[in-house]
């Protein structure tokens, strides 16, 4: 049997697409398919992007984390300082080879880009031993020119050769030729990446990997080819071809279930995954009086692989909110999503009084604790969630400004789950912080921790 390598590139669709947490959860859920390699966009702010990627690097150990670079020497130095971290790394240089994509992406002509591949693979392969050299127009581009660039990447130590149609232009017979073509005269591995505009893009994965490729680029919800509809077409021909690969089927509908829902729902507030309500999903019913080992049952039924620190996180969260009203599957992945956090918790919240009515001023009271110690704030303000933002913030002795607030309920009823969304400016940048909890104030305070508690990690 031939093994086929999959590449997913999910996370390379728009920055603004997916927040912080939502990128996590969907590398979670693709490292746990058994997805071959991850794929990132090229470095745009380092050091939101570091954060990403290091805090992908903690639990991401079997596939590989690529991250794409190749307009200029500074984009190759930024992927390799970011992928510092991880275990598994691998630079992707990404060019048009085309003539107008040439000249009107790269302002480069054939010779000038010729020496470019040479050198930004050369300068990838000092830092990181896997560089992909990823053309993104190569059914546009000169067949003779092209195999002379995939030469020279070869002799500066490129691994991987990936040939894209995104323009659809092939039909599946004519494309697999084609990378059969190009592969026997590069002598090093190749990729596919076709895009599913024209409703070929699986069928001519399939050819192309039968003939001579042996990576495929997918994708839950982006341009590329299907994961789902590549996964059924592998599991169906697969053995008749020759092939495998190593997905895990079993999790393949639950988890691009989550994942198509982190996509469609990534313009809310909301974190919570609601994967479709099983039957044993919506039956699910825990009280104050679950362990934590039935609590920890219940996260994996819902498709969830916790680290041990944010099971007892979720946990701890669990006795507070159960204290109050049973958890059911939508209330326990709300509170996956607000606790189960990538970076430390630097403040956490002790506790908090909040006074309100509408013949006086709000006051809160808040207390926080850092490395041991209890650090207390009050303060005085014209609401409650406002007068509570203040006593943090005199607490720290230093003002964020409060770029986006919102909230909503998360579950029904008198007894309703509110999600918070914080978003702090810092220096420019951007830190969304998410908060649940039965007390609309209370969540809107940890969504605020959530947020502030980036902004210190980043800076330490």
């Amino acid at each position: 049997m031939k093994r086929i390598y999959i590449s997913d590139t999910t996370l390379t669709a728009g920055k603004s697409r997916y927040s912080f947490k939502e990128k996590i959860e969907i590398a979670r859920c693709l490292e746990k398919l058994g997805l071959d390699a991850i794929e990132l966009g090229e470095i745009r702010d380092e050091k939101t992007d570091s954060l990403l990627v290091k805090s992908m690097g903690s639990f991401v150990k079997n596939s590989i984390v690529s991250v794409a670079a190749g307009g200029d020497e500074a984009s190759v130095a930024k992927a390799c300082a970011v992928l510092a971290s991880v275990q598994r790394p691998r630079i992707r240089i990404e060019l048009s080879l085309s003539v107008p994509g040439m000249e009107y992406i790269h302002q480069k002509k054939a010779p000038a880009m010729l020496e470019w591949i040479a050198t930004a693979v050369s300068l990838a392969k000092e830092k990181i031993s896997d560089v992909e050299l990823c053309v993104l127009d190569a059914t546009r581009a000169d067949r003779d020119f092209l195999k002379s660039c995939a030469s020279e990447a070869v002799k500066a130590g490129c691994t991987l050769l990936t040939l894209c149609d995104t323009a659809t232009v092939m039909l599946p017979d004519d494309f697999a030729s084609f990378v059969t073509d190009i592969a026997s005269a590069s002598g090093v591995s190749v990729g596919v990446r076709l895009e599913e505009a024209g409703g070929l893009a699986c069928a001519s994965a399939v050819m192309a990997l039968r003939d001579s490729a042996s990576w495929v680029k997918t994708s839950v919800g982006a341009e590329a080819a299907s994961l789902s509809s590549f996964a059924v077409m592998m599991h169906n021909t697969g053995i008749h071809y020759g092939l495998s690969c190593g997905l895990r089927f079993t999790d393949l509908s639950r988890s691009i279930r989550q994942i198509t829902w982190i996509s469609e729902s990534s313009d809310t507030a909301s974190a919570v995954m609601d994967r479709g309500g099983t039957e044993e999903q919506e039956e699910m019913r825990l009280d104050a009086k679950d362990t934590l080992s039935s609590v920890r049952e219940a996260v994996k039924s819902l498709g969830y692989d916790l680290s041990e620190e944010d099971m007892l996180r979720v946990y701890e969260e669990f006795q507070r909110v159960s204290s109050r009203k049973d958890v059911g599957a939508k209330e326990l992945e709300a509170i996956i999503a607000s606790c189960a956090l990538q970076v430390p918790e630097t403040y956490r919240l002790e506790n908090y009084v909040i006074n309100n009515g509408n013949m006086m001023s709000s006051s809160a009271q808040v207390a926080l604790s850092r490395d041991g110690e209890l650090l207390q704030g009050l303060a005085l303000a014209g609401g409650p969630i406002d007068a509570a933002f203040l006593a943090i913030e005199e607490i720290l002795g230093h003002h964020y400004e409060l770029d986006d607030f919102q909230i909503q309920a998360v579950t029904e009823g008198k007894e309703a789950m509110g999600s918070a969304m914080v978003k702090l400016r810092n220096e420019g940048r951007i830190y969304p912080g998410n908060g649940i909890s039965t007390d609309i104030i209370g969540a809107s305070i940890r969504a605020y921790l959530s947020a502030l508690n980036k902004i210190v990690y980043e800076e330490e």
